[in-house]
């Protein structure tokens, strides 16, 4: 299910989360996994795929089909280790019992806009203590980049008005540190493409790959990225 478009950043946040499971638990250990807005299934397939016990939870009812569909082309064992639930993923707190994961994922929100605090809140109640939030974000204080490279002022002056303060990287992190789940590493995720951007096959995609994650966890490169990958460990 997934698309060729979002290829890269898909493995370049499979690559930034991988990194953080296996620093944080034993090798081998079977972890329970939340997946809250689950869209098109491709972290929660690649867990269970790896192992892992994947609960995934959608809101809207024809992706949470369409990964169902897909999921029953996989083997038994993940099928049986793999489940896609159909609830309102902006209320995780409200479909789990406290403490439930030790790996939770929100990699599609909050959007510009958005109160994150209830959100967080929900996330920070289902996870373990010692267990790892991955939190994926628009960056907002890098809007205007993309507009400017690619030669619309008018887009960029737009976008150089003060950011959503609520979904500054410094925000999320008080917010996360107010609920026991303090910011324990950060990335950047697209630091030289825009989202949605193909993955070209060959030598030409092996370089980009590199390059964008070496990027992405280098400063200054990965303030001004398109998007921002969280990783926050509960007390």
């Amino acid at each position: 299910m997934d698309t060729d478009g979002h290829r890269l950043r898909q493995l370049l946040i499979a690559r930034q989360l991988d990194e953080q499971i296996t620093a944080r638990f034993p090798v081998g250990r079977r972890l329970k996994v939340l997946d809250v807005a689950v869209r098109d299934g491709h972290q929660a397939l690649r867990l269970a795929r790896a192992g892992h016990r994947v609960t995934g939870l959608e809101s809207d009812p024809e992706l949470a089909d369409a990964v169902r569909r897909t999921l029953l082309e996989e083997p038994e064992g993940i099928r049986e280790r793999t489940r896609i639930i159909h609830e309102d993923s902006r209320n995780t707190g409200a479909h789990f019992l406290p403490g439930s994961f030790d790996v939770v994922l929100c990699h599609t929100g909050p959007a510009p806009g958005d109160e994150p605090g209830p959100l967080l809140a929900g996330l920070g109640r289902v996870l373990a203590p010692g267990g790892l939030l991955s939190l994926v974000v628009p960056n907002t204080e890098a809007a205007a980049m993309r507009q400017g490279l690619a030669g619309d002022w008018a887009g960029a002056l737009e976008r150089l008005a003060p950011a959503d303060r609520a979904l500054r990287r410094d925000a999320l992190a008080a917010g996360l540190a107010g609920m026991s789940t303090p910011l324990h590493r950060w990335y950047g995720v697209q630091v030289f493409t825009a989202p949605g951007a193909p993955l070209p096959g060959g030598e030409e995609g092996e370089l980009l790959l590199a390059a964008e994650e070496r990027a992405g966890r280098t400063d200054p490169y990965r303030a001004v990225a398109a998007l921002l990958h969280l990783c926050a460990v509960r007390d």
